[in-house]
């Protein structure tokens, strides 16, 4: 292939020229390295080769000490989200109910049994019985007695009876209003809840 450009000129004095490293010193300037002039003077008390002595460690020491701004937020940021609840589970429900139905149950027993022996150590069933005895005695019978009725096992028996029912009808209501929660859910789109997430 042959060159068609034609003569180019030549850049004698780029190419003689001596290489920055290579140039002669100002008769004033020690032999140091080559600085290029700048545009813009260097800071009082700097260099031209780079940042003063002992910069550095400034920056750093101002950056430690750095305090917040005055009227900065101190407090923490809350975020909080908008939740709605679609559709609440009947299986779920159920146990949950069935299993907070049984711990009213036992409490209900306990507290029935609690107050019995408070009230027969006050002395309430005997003033009490007293006085039904005598408005419901005769002279052939001694009249109703109420200490026999409302002894202390039979206080329990009937109570038990009450949680057992208890425990059933509130299983019961809670899976039925699951069903309907679900079923108004799908018409309204069910109860909206915002969370809120401290920081």
């Amino acid at each position: 292939m042959t060159d068609t450009r034609g003569p180019q000129p030549q850049y004698e004095g780029y190419a003689a020229g001596p290489l920055p490293g290579e140039r002669e010193h100002a008769p004033g300037q020690a032999g140091g390295p080559y600085h290029p002039p700048q545009a813009y003077p260097s800071p009082a008390g700097g260099t031209q080769g780079g940042p003063p002595q002992g910069a550095q460690h400034g920056v750093s020491a101002a950056q430690a000490a750095r305090r917040p701004r005055t009227g900065a937020r101190t407090t923490p940021r809350t975020r909080k989200a908008r939740l709605r609840v679609a559709k609440a589970d009947p299986w779920s429900v159920m146990k949950v109910s069935f299993l907070l139905s049984i711990a009213l149950g036992i409490c209900t027993v306990v507290a029935a049994a609690v107050l019995w022996l408070v009230m027969d150590a006050m002395g309430v069933f005997s003033t009490v019985g007293g006085t039904i005895s005598e408005a419901t005695g005769s002279n052939d019978s001694n009249g109703f007695d109420v200490q026999s009725f409302l002894s202390l096992p039979r206080v329990l028996i009937f109570t038990s009876v009450i949680a057992v029912i208890d425990v059933v009808l509130a299983t019961a209501l809670a899976t039925l209003g699951s069903f309907i929660y679900n079923l108004s859910a799908g018409f309204v789109g069910g109860v909206e809840l915002t969370l809120a997430e401290d920081e």
